[in-house]
């Protein structure tokens, strides 16, 4: 097979570098899957290959380029996702999604859809009333749903967020842990504390905590409340009770969002218990203004490895093993 050469040229050795994260073994992988050659020297990429190879290369480099000059910070799971997008011809979903950006900017960072689906999710939220987020962990489900929710506070168009999960996680009671009942919660809303620090800085998401605008609770103080003019948030929503859902969205009051996320796959509630969250997808599925909203392994932005650990369970589960 006939091979050309092109060289991919870039502002400075540092943004040629940072399209891979600086490291040679990420580059061997695009090898192997573009079927290229590719040699970095200073600011540039030599390419060799068949020509139709050198293409996608090239369309490969210049997607991670336009998404580093907007903003986004290339991991990994960066380089993977956009890579095995390019791959598989993926490039209607990359023109979307890094051509015309969803960019939501805060205090301490800036945050930028990685996956189309991230990009979809995220003007759903901003669309409809109730969103419901389902997927697989490190999809973002919950942390663009925070972000969104941070935005439209800081905007003004709401006065307060409310962050709320249930109090159930791999089979432990609360009873049984040591501390007050604000001792025993705190473990279980701290992914939720993590994601606030990051966008507003610690500082400035503690006062707001403290005036109460930022509100995390456990779902079992939501019960006889009217939720208006609020982002309300219920996160690891597969270990709520078909009553729990119930109660939680009957919550909901004038001016008022609510996304609901989790994983339906990974259930800790007794096995004689339904899933609030499985049961409401069936119920609810007519409704327009509400979104139900699916994720999938090929959205997981964490590292590469665990798409591969999700894909493998969701093989296993195919073919007939409970897990």
């Amino acid at each position: 097979m006939e091979t050309s050469e092109k060289t991919l040229q870039f502002q400075t050795a540092r943004a040629a570098s940072q399209l891979y994260c600086g490291k040679i073994t990420h580059l061997k992988e695009a090898e192997s899957l573009l079927g290229v050659t590719l040699v970095a020297r200073d600011n540039w990429i030599q390419v060799t290959g068949p020509e139709a190879s050198i293409t996608n290369a090239e369309n490969f480099f210049n997607y991670l380029n336009t998404a580093h000059s907007q903003g986004m910070e290339i991991r990994k799971s960066d380089f993977i996702a956009i890579l095995n997008q390019v791959v598989d011809g993926q490039t209607e979903a990359l023109n979307d999604l890094i051509n015309e950006p969803l960019v939501l900017n805060f205090p301490k960072k800036k945050i930028i859809p990685k996956t189309l689906n991230q990009k979809r999710y995220l003007e759903a939220i901003f669309e409809k009333e109730v969103v419901f987020g389902i997927g697989p962990a490190g999809t973002g489900k919950t942390y663009l749903a925070m972000a969104a929710a941070i935005s439209s506070l800081l905007k003004g168009d709401i006065e307060k967020i409310i962050l709320t999960r249930p109090a159930v996680e791999a089979g432990e009671a609360l009873g049984f842990l040591p501390g007050d009942l604000e001792e025993k919660i705190t473990p279980y809303l701290r992914p939720l504390y993590d994601a606030i620090h990051d966008m507003l800085g610690k500082e400035n998401a503690e006062k707001l905590m403290e005036k109460g605008v930022i509100e995390i609770a456990p779902l079992a103080y939501m019960r006889g409340r009217t939720l208006s003019k609020a982002y309300v948030i219920l996160d690891e929503a597969q270990n709520t009770s078909p009553e729990q859902m119930m109660m939680f969205l009957t919550r909901l009051g004038d001016n008022s969002r609510m996304i609901v996320t989790g994983d339906i796959t990974q259930i800790d509630l007794p096995r004689n218990k339904e899933s609030g969250l499985r049961q409401i997808t069936q119920i609810l599925a007519h409704i327009k203004q509400i979104e139900l909203f699916y994720f999938d392994s090929f959205d997981v932005v964490r590292h590469p490895l665990v798409q591969k650990i999700i894909e493998a369970y969701e093989q296993y589960r195919s073919e007939g093993h409970p897990v």
